[in-house]
């Protein structure tokens, strides 16, 4: 089964009533979503299930409650004999998603993951006012086009390439004008929609500079122990095990560009992988690895029906 990569989703995926159903059907998704509220101080569960969804939205929740979600799912696994060590030769996650493939992999504990995505979320949104910051989605242009579209943009602002999400789906950050003009430039450029993107914060790039320094702080707080199967970093697209780098990549991440189809291109390729299973909330990733890497099979497991489906695949 090492041919099988898990892959945990970012931010965006979050939504109203995640989580509900693991937790009335599963005593160990119960645990996790308990521990996290106690690791926070917080009901977090209770916005998890219920909302406002504009609650759950701000960063320094959902990335959370992301995370939280992702790690019920591998505990109920876990407790039906799907381990992580016999049943994948990787994980991988989408931003902050790195986190909780990180902590399904052993290298932080529950508690550590949640209150390090509560101080990365918070960083995240202090790092730059309220509008002056921005992202945009330039879709239908590959991404050394979208490279050039961002620097021309720019014009002495901040504008960056932040996420190569799938072939054709390239997103830009940094200052709100900047980012305007990309998406002007990137409909001259033939992109076929270029749209700014409901988020609070200009994520992975330059600005988030002080987010960054928050996190290096905060991480060399933390215990971390090599992963059980190496991580694929965003920031690298390649494997990595090793507590230190895991650290100083994790940092890198927040000014880094999120290279999504690079990691999966070298998962399904170098890695040898040919399934990519989705464990937490949605089916982004699965929707991107059909683009990425349409030879490999791709599936997301977030709810009762979709792990009694995955544990039978398994047991086959």
């Amino acid at each position: 089964m090492s041919s099988t990569a898990f892959t945990f989703p970012g931010q965006g995926s979050q939504a109203v009533g995640m989580g509900k159903d693991l937790a009335a059907t599963y005593p160990e998704a119960r645990a996790v979503f308990q521990e996290v509220d106690e690791a926070l101080g917080e009901r977090l569960s209770a916005t998890m299930f219920e909302g406002p969804e504009d609650i759950l939205r701000l960063t320094e929740n959902a990335q959370p409650a992301l995370m939280a979600v992702s790690l019920a799912v591998i505990r109920v696994l876990q407790a039906r004999g799907v381990s992580l060590a016999a049943h994948a030769g990787f994980v991988a996650g989408h931003s902050l998603g790195e986190y909780s493939a990180l902590c399904a992999a052993g290298t932080f504990s529950l508690s550590d993951a949640a209150r390090l995505l509560r101080t990365r979320g918070q960083a995240m949104q202090k790092a730059v006012p309220v509008g002056h910051g921005a992202m945009a989605a330039l879709l239908g242009l590959d991404l050394e086009t979208a490279r050039a579209v961002a620097a021309e943009a720019g014009q002495g602002e901040v504008c960056d390439v932040a996420n190569d999400n799938a072939p054709g789906q390239v997103v830009v950050s940094g200052a709100t004008a900047a980012v305007e003009r990309a998406v002007e430039i990137a409909r001259g450029r033939g992109a076929k929609r270029a749209l700014l993107l409901p988020v609070s914060a200009p994520f992975h790039c330059s600005l988030m500079q002080p987010a960054a320094d928050a996190m290096a702080a905060a991480l060399a707080e933390v215990e971390m122990r090599p992963p059980v199967v190496p991580l694929v970093a965003n920031v690298l697209a390649a494997p990595i095990r090793d507590p230190d780098e895991i650290r100083r990549r994790l940092v890198e991440q927040v000014t880094g560009v999120v290279r999504w189809t690079e990691s999966v291109t070298w998962l399904t390729t170098a890695g040898g992988v040919d399934t990519l299973v989705e464990l937490g909330t949605g089916k982004v990733l699965t929707g991107l690895a059909r683009r990425i890497a349409p030879e490999a099979a791709a599936q997301a497991v977030g709810t009762p029906a979709d792990i009694d489906a995955f544990v039978a695949q398994l047991t086959a």
